[in-house]
């Protein structure tokens, strides 16, 4: 049984969600946000003080273009 959770269609995901181990983007919290700073991750929406997440959309193309350019 995989610990990983099943993105929805639509909305949004906290950055739990998005990785390791639970999510599917294997980097960590610091990595991820110099990424985020560097444009290489999507920016995330602010929808309230301490609430901050990310279109489920901008996740999945993340994902898709990983997997193109690894090919």
């Amino acid at each position: 049984m995989s610990n990983q959770i099943e993105f929805p269609r639509t909305g949004f995901v906290r950055l739990k969600q998005i990785l390791s181990p639970i999510g599917p983007i294997p980097v960590s919290k610091s990595t991820w946000w110099a990424g985020v700073n560097d444009g290489r991750f999507p920016k995330p929406r602010k929808l309230g003080k301490g609430i901050t997440v990310w279109l489920v959309e901008d996740i999945e193309r993340l994902i898709a273009g990983a997997r193109v350019g690894s090919c």
